[in-house]
């Protein structure tokens, strides 16, 4: 499967369901941050990420209960290859040096992320 940029209502109702595990519209319904977001339209939604590859569902007559086709781990890993792709010329030290500079990471935390990679290395 190509795996497809999720819109931003589309990633929300993923992180919902990679919460619940699987879930009737209904029961992600409240989760969703726009509360002026009607059933139908996150019914949509949904299926649009059915369509897509992302969700699966079981059915229960004419009731489906909704789940997590990928994990949440396959689509960041694909997120972050695109944003290295287009941002960076698919180079993460350029990436990692971005946030550095943006300060939104920190000296110390690179030395934390270094030992896990040696860490890693090692095992």
């Amino acid at each position: 499967m190509k795996m497809k940029r999720l819109t931003n209502k589309e990633e929300e109702v993923m992180r919902i369901l990679w919460q619940l595990e699987k879930a009737f519209v209904k029961e992600i319904l409240p989760h969703i941050q726009d509360k002026k977001l009607h059933y139908n339209t996150v019914s949509t939604i949904v299926r649009h990420l059915e369509d897509k590859g992302f969700v699966s569902h079981t059915a229960y007559g004419n009731t489906h209960q909704y789940y997590p086709a990928i994990s949440k781990e396959e689509y960041r890993k694909h997120i972050m290859s695109l944003t290295s792709k287009r941002f960076f010329d698919n180079s993460y030290k350029s990436m990692v040096s971005f946030f550095a500079k943006e300060e939104k990471i920190s000296a110390d935390e690179l030395r934390e992320i270094l030992e896990i990679i040696e860490k890693e290395k090692k095992d």
